[in-house]
């Protein structure tokens, strides 16, 4: 049977550690869900913001490359659409042991693992009992120059069959490594989508070369976020490593997180 979900995952800085040197202090790796018979609808929203920024037709809209007030038309309308949003934002100096992050892909695959373990969630919990396929989803990754999938479903494979052992909370009926590919932004409008969630979380982290940080777009991504219970930060929004939350009531960069994503909503879905 066809997965009844669609992710489409995007990242937003780099994962360098030359702090100072050109290297961003933030990584962030972000999904867009959507179910499958929802997908078409939800991703049309490129074509319809690119029309209304005058954009030559099919034109790929990376959200880097727009000046502010189209970012705002662009994440405006994203905040509208029948989708989730899950985003994993790496504090790079905060990691311990960074050296263990300088291998090939490793801070990449750790970001992965995490998102795909709170995409795995709210799929389990979101199955319509009209929704048509077998439940799982169909994982798509924006394609990075020479990087090799295969040792992302690798990594995946392994992970599964550490779930026994280690703290591994990947719900497999959901992630499939057989349905995990990789597609070029011009290729699935979805992920020019996950595009614009990374780069409005990481601009809300990341400082600008003159000190500041533009929070505007993660706030307005709110009504799409992922939450459980009322709960945002852990879910659609998760800040590693763990030290990073810890510093949340005293950084000024991250009020944001305070102010939009832990105030529990009562009674609040998901």
């Amino acid at each position: 049977m066809a997965a009844t979900f669609r992710v489409h995952i995007d990242e937003s800085g780099d994962e360098g550690f030359s702090f100072g040197g050109g290297s961003s202090e933030w990584f962030v790796l972000s999904a867009v869900v959507t179910h499958r018979n929802e997908d078409l609808a939800a991703v049309k929203v490129v074509d319809a913001v690119r029309s209304q920024l005058g954009k030559p037709e099919k034109k790929p809209l990376h959200f880097r490359d727009l000046r502010h007030e189209h970012r705002l038309v662009l994440v405006d309308a994203i905040a509208k659409q029948r989708l989730r949003a899950v985003s994993v934002l790496v504090h790079k100096p905060s990691l311990n042991e960074p050296e263990k992050f300088r291998e090939r892909y490793r801070l990449y695959f750790y970001a992965a693992r995490y998102l795909l373990e709170r995409v795995s969630w709210y799929c389990r919990d979101h199955r319509h009992a009209g929704d048509e396929g077998d439940g799982s989803a169909q994982i798509m990754f924006s394609n990075r120059s020479g990087m090799s999938y295969q040792e992302l479903r690798d990594y995946l494979r392994v992970l599964k069959e550490q779930t026994g052992m280690f703290d591994v909370r990947v719900d497999w009926e959901v992630i499939r490594g057989n349905q995990v590919t990789a597609l070029s932004a011009g290729r699935a409008m979805g992920l020019q989508i996950a595009d614009a969630v990374a780069g409005s979380f990481f601009y809300a982290a990341q400082s600008s070369q003159y000190g500041f940080t533009e929070d505007r777009y993660a706030r307005m991504l709110k009504p799409v976020v992922y939450h459980h219970r009322g709960r945002w930060v852990g879910y659609g929004v998760k800040l590693w490593p763990r030290e990073v939350e810890a510093r949340l009531p005293a950084d000024e960069r991250l009020r944001w997180v305070k102010e939009a994503y832990q105030t529990k909503a009562a009674g609040s879905g998901s």
